[in-house]
């Protein structure tokens, strides 16, 4: 908030202040008049003093008037200060903030205006930042589909005009096609996953599932691919169930999420460390690879949305993604009011799952 905006006590109020003014433009206004009166007295003529008397009480409303404004042009001014923030707020400057100077109602309008002014300023900036990340949906959107439907467009004039030698070179751009269409399918499902769960509906399918059966099977499936790109999976996970409340796909795509990054900027020949641990509290997940090492600025961005890192780190065997999959785990995780962090040290990087173990059991 502004360092205008100062709270104003309430003990002080502004009607007090103005029947104060006024009473004291009442005294002062009669003293004035009787020591008119005494001067006046001393006036011998006789025509004065006849025409005197009627002089008495515009002198003494003139007084009065003149006196009370005097007392009362404070108020005025901070009356006009309030006026002219009021208009250069209306004129568009959301920055502006009228002094808070007072401790009675005009200090508390005054606060109010900063606020009322401050939330609309916020307000702005929000559906701003909205606009943004909409365009920004939309390029990354453009851009990551166009690639793979060029592709399909291409290979698919190769095929309709018969542009292929033999068999082979046939049933090699048939498969091509099918492979993008497969990549396409697949960015199309991420938007479609981040768009969901970054709607203000979103629900939870919650049941009580075993978590080692679950990441036990996932690593089951996942370790023929990250073999064929020469990466061999590090078991850490006992033995023992784990029994928690989760949505049980949505979680196993996060941690998917977690693998197939750590298989795609994995050193080759590497592997990939899966580490399973527990408390009272919370159980957490680990992922750890090693890989190119990234700068401050790219390992500050990397839950971004459509952020990805330099192509040449990446797997050529694994198609690249339209940069969502850390953000769809990250918001799967907080949706289960968890966190997902990363450790960066060096050349190895440890994405580090937590989520808590609340209303669960060790069995």
């Amino acid at each position: 908030m502004s360092e205008h905006i100062q709270k104003p006590k309430r003990k002080k109020r502004i009607q007090v202040n103005i029947l104060i003014r006024m009473v004291l433009s009442f005294i002062i206004a009669i003293a004035i008049n009787d020591i008119l009166i005494l001067l006046f007295l001393k006036i011998e003529w006789q025509w004065f003093h006849d025409f005197f008397p009627y002089l008495l009480t515009p002198l003494f409303m003139v007084t009065f008037i003149f006196t009370f404004l005097v007392l009362t042009r404070r108020i005025v001014r901070d009356l006009i200060t309030l006026e002219q923030g009021l208009q250069i707020i209306s004129e568009g400057n959301l920055s502006y903030r009228v002094p808070v100077v007072r401790q009675d109602e005009l200090g508390r309008v005054a606060l109010n205006i900063n606020r009322m002014t401050e939330r609309l300023e916020q307000q702005i900036i929000k559906e701003r930042e909205i606009e943004k990340s909409k365009m920004e949906l939309i390029t990354g959107i453009s851009h990551d589909l166009r690639t793979p439907l060029t592709s399909i467009i291409g290979y698919i004039e190769l095929l309709r005009t018969d542009s292929y030698q033999d068999k082979d070179e046939y049933t090699r751009f048939v498969q091509n096609t099918y492979n993008k269409a497969l990549h396409l399918k697949k960015l199309l499902d991420d938007l479609f996953e981040y768009t969901r769960l970054t709607s203000v509906d979103v629900h939870l399918n919650l049941r009580r599932i075993n978590l080692f059966q679950l990441l036990d099977q996932l690593l089951f499936e996942f370790e023929p691919i990250a073999q064929e790109n020469g990466v061999y999976i590090v078991k850490d996970i006992g033995d023992s169930p784990i029994v928690t409340s989760i949505d049980s796909d949505k979680i196993a795509r996060a941690i998917d999420n977690l693998l197939i990054n750590a298989l795609k900027y994995s050193l080759k020949p590497g592997s990939i460390c899966i580490r399973l641990k527990t408390t009272p509290e919370q159980i957490t997940i680990e992922v750890e690879n090693k890989g190119t090492p990234l700068s401050q600025d790219q390992e500050e961005k990397l839950f971004e949305r459509f952020y990805k890192v330099d192509h040449s780190r990446s797997s050529e065997g694994i198609q690249t993604g339209a940069g969502l999959g850390l953000s769809i785990a990250r918001n799967i995780v907080e949706l289960h009011q968890g966190t997902l962090t990363l450790t960066h040290i060096h050349n190895v990087f440890t994405f580090q799952l937590n989520l808590p173990f609340e209303n669960s059991s060790s069995s």
